[in-house]
Formats: structure tokens, sequence, C-alpha cells
């Protein structure tokens, strides 16, 4: 059965985890952890300076140790967790950064809160988000927690920044805006409700009342002949909850050190005693506060199981998922650290080979090339202006030398052939280059979609280089491999298309192959139309060649550049990284430090959620 004592110590436990593992609510956007803090259910306490705050707080618990003095005393949250123990227990109190140390005395607790606040602020006047947490057990309290923030103030004083006014109004708020939050708002009666800091911020946060519990100190302190009566009993500001008084101890009585029960039962006494107030005293004092708190914070957390539970359930989900993203932590052991490496390389292979062969996009590049860009330079190729009349009538003399050619001018048709095939290593080294650069593009590319590379900027690096290092042989051979191919028709040409020259001529229908050659010289040497004749004769050669080329030079790429990079990109690289001691292996696994950060991160904050989730389960809940 889930006690009103075991859901208030469930909640304290979970906050002080929240704590140890660095959840203390707020984020910073889209990189923000979950936080757990910002759910639970809790009891802020919110008030002026020199409302009486602190004096209401060593009411409840009846102990003498806050730090007191002018100014902002408080400038961290204090979690003040109160664990009722059995009467005749000694007192005692702990502090979670202090886990083994029990404090019986309290002048010692204030020390230390006065301490620990300095070691995170120093000792300027600043203010931190990160709250100091006190649990105190005592057969004198009630199960309840208690979270103490900074007194609101409306100016600066000396030493402090002009932003701190509305720096720690920004931190209180962060806690009252939360609709779990029961605020605790005090107010001096010896001032108008109507000017008081915290009725301004409940209000503002908490329009309708719903979560706020007015307390109003100080109510021996107002002058002769006037009440407060009008507040207590919400006719000068209504809440949802009754109003309570509090008579704290007088400046006096704190200088004499008088005992905080004596100071309850003088408490009690002035409100039985008090002809203004003793029809409500059943309802005022510190010992009905504490009272009325922790079975407000008890029914607020019953309410809020269910949805606690269900975040939990959900932030263990994203976290798991996102540590599964981040990936493991590293071995440390040589061996562990070539596996991973393997590993990582292989699923880069694996992308990079889907990018080719048509499982991601990218690979279509390669195909553009042949059926569109090596077309295309063909095409472009300037024979119309190799194969002129006047640039035939040039090669065709040069080669004749001082003797004309007798039938028909065959050196004159090689150097024509020759001299036009060398146009056709430009288009195929551009192949060469232009399925190089896609490899590398591809490259790139698959080691960016390689999530679990992501994690190791220096392995990117040394694996981009060794690809590209790679690629760039393969280019080589396939430059190699497919101007060879172009040399191969120009050192052998192809005399089958020559022989049938003549019988094409004799088709004409002279029957006489003489009257198909070339007519006498004339006193150009030759006619035009001889030489247009021989123009058209290279052209259809080379025009041949052409398509021939068009569907080598693809095969001689993809053999010597996407083949290899399939088969052996990597290989060299494996080769060498075999060879690394582990002091180099881990230097290739040096991770991003800001992802080693996040998965610390996640990996404290997942421990906080289980914790909690195993925390809930251990409570039998009846309803």
């Amino acid at each position: 059965m889930a006690t009103m004592e075991n859901v208030i110590v469930l909640v304290n436990r979970i906050q002080r985890a929240c704590t140890v593992l660095g959840d203390h609510g707020g984020g910073d956007g889209a990189a923000s952890l979950p936080t757990l803090w910002e759910a639970l259910p809790s009891v802020a306490v919110v008030g002026g300076q020199s409302s009486g705050k602190s004096s209401v707080l060593e009411s409840i618990v009846g102990r003498d140790f806050l730090p007191r003095g002018s100014g902002i005393v408080t400038r961290r949250p204090l979690v003040l967790q109160l664990h009722k123990t059995q009467d005749g227990a000694q007192e005692y109190a702990e502090f979670l950064h202090l886990p083994k140390r029990r404090f019986t005395d309290f002048s010692l607790v204030r020390k230390e809160i006065e301490d620990e606040t300095d070691r995170l602020t120093g000792k300027t006047k600043q203010i931190s988000p990160v709250p100091i947490h006190l649990s105190i057990y005592s057969p004198h309290v009630v199960n309840l927690t208690l979270i103490d923030l900074p007194g609101l103030t409306k100016v600066a004083i000396e030493g402090q920044p002009e932003s701190i006014v509305q720096d720690i109004e920004n931190m209180v708020c962060s806690y009252v805006d939360k609709p779990n939050c029961i605020i605790l708002a005090i107010s001096p009666a010896n001032q108008d409700i109507a000017t008081s800091d915290a009725i301004k911020l409940a209000r503002d946060v908490d329009p309708t009342g719903e979560r706020t519990f007015g307390v109003l100190t100080k109510l021996d302190l107002m002058d002769k002949g006037t009440n407060a009566l009008d507040v207590l009993e919400g006719r000068a500001y209504r809440l949802q909850h009754p109003w309570v008084g509090i008579v704290n101890r007088s400046q006096a009585d704190i200088n004499r050190n008088v005992d905080m029960i004596i100071a309850r039962r003088k408490e009690q006494e002035f409100f039985a005693s008090s002809p203004d107030y003793s029809h409500l005293a059943s309802r005022m004092g510190s010992e009905y506060l504490a009272k009325l708190l922790s079975q407000q914070l008890e029914a607020v957390i019953r309410a809020r199981i269910p949805s606690i539970t269900y975040l939990i359930n959900k932030s263990i989900d994203e976290l798991e998922s996102e540590m599964d993203h981040l990936g493991r932590p590293i071995a440390s052991d040589a061996g562990a650290q070539l596996y991973l490496i393997l590993e990582l390389c292989r699923a880069f292979d694996k992308i990079f080979k889907e990018h080719l062969d048509g499982g991601r996009p990218g690979g279509d590049r390669i195909y553009g090339v042949f059926d569109n860009q090596l077309p295309s330079a063909l095409r472009k190729l300037p024979f119309d202006r190799h194969l002129s009349v006047q640039n035939v009538k040039r090669i065709v003399s040069q080669a004749d030398g001082y003797q004309p050619h007798l039938i028909a001018p065959e050196q004159g048709y090689r150097r024509l052939i020759e001299s036009a095939l060398n146009y056709f290593r430009g288009p195929a080294e551009a192949s060469v280059d232009a399925v190089h650069f896609v490899s590398k593009e591809l490259v790139r590319i698959s080691i960016g979609e390689t999530q679990e590379l992501k994690r190791f900027p220096t392995l990117q690096a040394e694996l981009a280089a060794a690809c590209y290092e790679a690629l760039e042989r393969f280019r080589e051979d396939g430059r190699k491999t497919t101007l060879r191919l172009v040399d191969m028709e120009s050192a052998y040409l192809t005399v089958e298309f020559f022989r049938k020259l003549p019988q094409e001529i004799e088709k004409t229908g002279t029957g006489n192959p003489r009257a198909a050659n070339p007519p006498p010289p004339s006193d150009d040497r030759y006619t035009d139309a001889h030489f247009r004749r021989i123009a058209s004769n290279v052209s259809s050669y080379i025009g041949m060649v052409s398509e021939t080329l068009k569907n080598t030079i693809p095969k001689s790429v993809v053999h010597c550049q996407v083949r290899e990079a399939k088969r052996s990109m990597l290989n060299h690289f494996y080769s060498q990284v075999g060879r690394k001691d582990a002091k180099q292996l881990a230097v290739l696994l040096d991770e991003d430090p800001a992802l080693m950060e996040r998965r610390l991160q996640c990996f404290k904050r997942l421990e906080l959620y289980k914790s909690a989730r195993d925390e809930i389960d251990a409570v039998a809940w009846t309803r």
C-alpha cells in the first residue's frame, strides 16, 4: 500500500538522483536531454527579501540551520527533504554532496550551506541554479520536501550585476512555472498584500490560485489596533487554499537562541489567546502549515504518478535509441579496437556499393557518363574541320612527297586516319575522369551516411584519404587501358573496310574501276572531287571506330575503376590498419569530444530514469 510516507520518500529519492546525475531542469533547445526534475511534484518557497521566508522554514523544521544576513542570503536553491523518525530518535542532517557525514550540530549545517554555495558562486553575490540537497531526520517534522529559492529583490546591491533582479526572478519562475509545483507564497503581514512580491509572481504563473498556498508572517509585528483578517479570511486576495498565519521568533529570541520547540508553543499560544485570530487558531501556525503542505504534496504525487511513469518509460526508450545511435563505448585492447575499425569500414563499404549498384542514388551518374557525356563528346569532335578539302589536300600532298600516288593515296589515308584517331583520346580520358569524380563523391556521401563513423572524425579522414588514393590508382589504370584502346585502333587499321571500297565504287555502274579512281592530275595536282571522296572514306572509317569506342570505353572504365572500387578499394587500408599497434588504433578511434560528452550525459540520464522506474515499481499502489 502506497502511504503518504513512502510516496513523498519516493519523490525525495528521485530528486536526489536527479541532482547526482545532473538533472536540474531547464534545457537548451533541441539538443537538451529529457528532464525528470521538472515532472516531479515539489513545494517551492517564494518570498521577497526580509519576508520571513527563512524563519518559516526553520519553524517547520524546528531547528536553526539557515544562513542569515542582509541582502541575498539564499543564492542556490536548497532542496530540503524532511524525514519523520520515531519519537526519541536523535535529530541529524545529511547533505547529498557529503553522503557519509551526519550533522548533529545544526550550526555546522548552516556553515556547510554557506561553504557549498561559495564553492560554486565564489565569495561574490552571484547566484547558481544548481541545487543543494539537505535531508533532515527528526521526530519533530512531517514527511515533506520544500525548495527554498533566492528571495525576490527589486534592486541590485553593491557587488551584484544589474541583471541580478531578473536572474533571480527567472530562476524562481523556472520552478513555479511547472504545473506540478505547489507554490508557498510568503508575505509579511506588516506590508500591504497588494505589494507582495510573492503574490505578484504567484498570480502570474497560477492565476486561478489552484497551486498557491498563501502564508502571512510577522502578524505579531503589525501596528496596534490592526489585524490581517481580510487576508487570512480570503477577502483581500482569494486563493483556492486557505491562508495560514505564522508567528516567527523575534530577533531577540533568535539572539537568545530560544529553542524552536518553545517558539512553536509560543506561536500556538499567540493565536489561541488573540481576540482577532482565536477563531482561526486551529488553522494557523507552522505545525499546521507543515501538515497541510505534506497532505497536499502527497495528493499531488498520487495524481501525477501515472503521467510521471509514462514520461519515464518514454524517455528511457528515447535515450536508449540515442545511445544506440551514438554507439557503444570503445574497448581499450587492440584486438577489439581493430575489430571495431574493420566493422566500421565494412559498414561504409556496404553503403558505397549500394550507391554503385542502385540501392541508393548516385550510381546512375556513372551510366550518365556513358550514355550522355561520352556520345556527346564524340559528336563534338572536330572531324569536319579535319576532313575539309583544304586539310585533306594538304595532308595527302605532304604524304606523297615528290612523287604523286599512282592509284590511291595510301599514306595520305593513313595519316588522315591516324591524326583523326588522336581526337578520341580526349573523350576517352574525360570519361575516365568523370567516373573518377563520381566515385570520389560517392565515397564522401557514403562516409557521411555511415552513422557509426560519425563518432570518429580521425577515422573518417583516414578512410576517405585511403579511398581517394585507391581511386586515383584505379583512374590511372583506367586511363592507360582506355587510351590503349584508342592506340590499338591506330596501330592496326581494319583492312576489310578499305577492301570494300573498290567494290562499292564498281556499283556506280561504270564497270570500270579506273573510272571510279581520281582523274589525272590537273594544274592543282588533284581535283576537289577526289579529295572529297578521300574525306568521305576516312569519315566513314572514323564513324565506324567511333561506334566501336563508344562501346568499348565504358567496358574499360567499368573494368578498371568501378569493378576494382567494389572489389579492392579498401584492401591497402586494411593491410595498413592490421599493422598498427594499440596506440595507433586509439588515434584512429579518437572521438569527437562533444559526442563523448553527449554519450556520457545520455548514459547518466538513462541511469536516472531506470533508477526512478525501479523506485516507482518498488511501491505497491492502492487506489
